[in-house]
């Protein structure tokens, strides 16, 4: 992890005006808010405040009569301790009772071990996400963002990132503003998250382009497989739905969940192509082959990984075979780019 160089980064506005809050979290204590007063409150670490633009942070969130709108935040990252998180929780009581839904914001380096790295690509590299826009190597939704940080922020040797997902009470997540609005939210995250942890870039990351939307959700899974040539399972009577995420030169996602289930973090096959370098750093350290899921080629002189994994719902329901379906995805996808086989990265 790089240190910061010549002592301390000057802290952002809104981080001054968050002092006392950052002061407290650092005391493990944390820090409740409840949009009072004439001041616009801030939250995680000063990355946000209240009426900046995503609907969770403004009035229309607060619209029901009992709403109140509250963070907590551990203590910001630093060049010792590079993680941290933030949830921004409203609570709504009414007659019907306590509604809760639930911002939360991490930052830091992807999990080590095997399964839980899978679960979270899973999550974040997921079909209903767009990619952001001018280069940045992440993805954003209604209801998830991702950014892979620069390698300067790497931690133990894996890619720092910094996420936001939204939970409501009962299951499920749901929409804290536009793709825009919580890829902004993402970005001044990023940006306070790496200038506390002494690995901030020269110049800020920022986004000048709109936002590509992925298709509407595909609704029922179908043969091919997000359309991909060759990926073909057997679904019987069981009722799966798909999401065709992004096709683009440089990168590629599907996903498929069981309808009714747990929803779409609970994925039974998902397939990424990844020519971008620090998306594809993302998938370092896993097992790698055909019959693990995990290729890596040199694409036009570009690292690409491809990426394959089938939940339980769908193993051994490939045809003709699972790792045939995978092989059938990397030609697919090899193809579509002008990579043909290639060469190992």
């Amino acid at each position: 992890m790089a240190g910061k160089a010549g002592g301390r980064p000057r802290r952002a506005p809104a981080l001054v005006a968050a002092g006392a809050a950052a002061a407290l979290a650092a005391t493990g204590l944390g820090m409740w808010a409840t949009d009072s007063g004439p001041f616009r409150d801030s939250y995680c670490w000063g990355a946000w405040q209240q009426d900046s633009g995503p609907e969770f942070l403004g009035e229309e969130a607060l619209s029901r009569s009992g709403a109140e709108r509250r963070s907590t935040e551990s203590a910001p990252p630093s060049a010792g301790e590079p993680h941290g998180t933030c949830t921004v929780e409203v609570v709504s009581t009414g007659s019907r009772g306590t509604s809760r839904r639930k911002l939360v914001l991490e930052y830091g380096a992807v999990p080590a071990e095997a399964r839980e790295r899978q679960d979270w690509i899973a999550r974040y590299l997921h079909g209903s996400a767009s990619p952001l826009p001018d280069g940045l190597p992440g993805f954003a939704a209604a209801d998830r963002a991702m950014l892979v940080l620069p390698a300067a922020c790497d931690v133990d040797g894996r890619p720092a990132v910094v996420t936001i997902r939204t939970e409501r009470e009962g299951g499920g997540g749901f929409g804290a503003g536009s793709r825009m609005d919580v890829a902004r939210m993402l970005l001044d995250a990023a940006g306070v998250g790496m200038q506390e942890a002494g690995c901030a870039p020269a110049e800020p990351l920022a986004m000048s382009s709109p936002m590509v939307k992925v298709a509407a959700p595909d609704g029922h899974a179908r043969t091919p497989l997000c359309r991909i040539p060759g990926v073909v399972f057997e679904f019987g009577k069981s009722s799966y739905e798909e999401q065709v995420g992004v096709v683009s030169e440089h990168l590629q996602t599907c996903s498929a969940w069981a309808a009714g289930m747990r929803g779409p973090d609970e994925p039974a096959a998902q397939f990424v192509m990844a020519g971008v370098p620090r998306i594809a750093a993302l998938f370092a350290g896993l097992p790698e082959g055909t019959g693990k899921g995990l290729v890596r080629r040199v694409c036009d002189g570009r690292p690409t990984v491809f990426y394959g994994r089938v939940g339980l719902g769908l193993q051994g329901r490939g045809r003709p075979d699972d790792r045939r379906v995978f092989e059938s995805f990397v030609a697919s996808a090899s193809k579509r780019v002008g990579c043909g086989t290639g060469g190992e990265a």
